[in-house]
């Protein structure tokens, strides 16, 4: 709310986050396992997801060109500019992605205005 509030204080509409690919649903293919791992990760990290989607659902009630990435688990390698995405879903089979090809996305999304109004799957 306050970074929202600051946005249209200084008269700023885009606004790109980080947030989490649990938050989008299982991609098409998604096996059996891999949507358990993600329903047991969704219910141990429930505190951090339930904020995670109040922040979403404020991006998407304000007035801001909002773009959430949502990678799978962080890693700390190197940027590599490879890496899949997809608009308002996650990539098939998308386990990691390293922090830097996250903010290398982030960087893309910010000067894309397709992307204004949805979600970024991001991940190797």
């Amino acid at each position: 709310r306050t970074v929202l509030a600051a946005l249209a204080a200084a008269g700023t509409r885009r606004l790109v986050v980080v947030s989490a690919a649990p938050l989008a649903p299982p991609a098409p293919g998604t096996g059996l396992l891999d949507r358990a791992m993600l329903g047991a990760i969704d219910t141990l990290l429930k505190p951090v997801y339930e904020d995670l989607r109040a922040m979403e659902r404020l991006l998407r009630e304000s007035d801001t060109a909002w773009t959430p990435v949502r990678p799978p688990r962080l890693t700390n390698g190197p940027l590599t500019g490879t890496y899949r995405t997809a608009v308002d879903a996650n990539p098939p089979k998308g386990r990691t992605i390293s922090r830097a090809d996250v903010a290398h996305a982030m960087l893309g999304a910010a000067d894309d205005p397709s992307l204004a109004g949805h979600a970024l799957g991001v991940a190797y």
